[in-house]
């Protein structure tokens, strides 16, 4: 764009670092089985790293227990392994081509250990968010000095720029502070 940078997609690009935190959070269990519980492990399967939903169905049967009924028997193995090594602290029960997997109660340790979890997924969104606005100020460095705006247009929109950032950490800070709560709820 010539006349500065594309505020549009910057909104875009901050949307998606928080939506990809809500995901993780959602991924957080806070005392009742989900299927989202399972979303952020990986199998290593058929020589790649693929999430878990594209080598098994996984359900909720009950609400403290999951079920991941594996397509591939070979897959069991992996999928067992990477349950156990992911850092959700499940123990997955083998039967056959189908895992189950009890949700112990959370005790307190557990739940401050999903909190220091959620910390770090919120600081994953806040770099993400960090690494857009850096491109859009370097955008709009490039601009100035190509002669496409003027200095005072650098500094109106490297402020929208900031704030949009500013706006969107808030967002995710909000969002880490209500599933801090959820999770220590008792």
């Amino acid at each position: 764009m010539s006349d500065g940078v594309d505020f549009k997609d910057l909104n875009r690009r901050m949307e998606g670092a928080v939506s990809a935190f809500q995901h993780d959070l959602a991924s957080l269990r806070t005392g009742r089985a989900s299927a989202n519980l399972l979303d952020p492990i990986n199998v290593e399967a058929y020589g790649a790293s693929m999430p878990i939903n594209q080598v098994a169905t996984v359900s909720v049967p009950e609400p403290r227990m999951i079920s991941v009924s594996i397509w591939d028997k070979s897959m069991v193995q992996a999928v067992d392994k990477a349950i156990r090594e992911s850092n959700l602290g499940f123990n997955p029960i083998v039967d056959g081509t189908t895992l189950r997997i009890p949700l112990p109660e959370l005790n307190e340790e557990r739940r401050k250990e999903l909190v220091k979890i959620a910390h770090q997924y919120a600081e994953n969104a806040r770099i993400a968010a960090r690494h857009v606005r850096r491109d859009g100020m370097e955008h709009l460095k490039k601009a100035e000095k190509d002669g496409d705006i003027s200095q005072d247009d650098l500094h109106v929109q490297s402020d929208r720029v900031q704030k949009l950032t500013d706006d969107t950490i808030a967002a995710i800070d909000k969002l880490l502070v209500d599933k801090e709560a959820e999770i220590l709820q008792v």
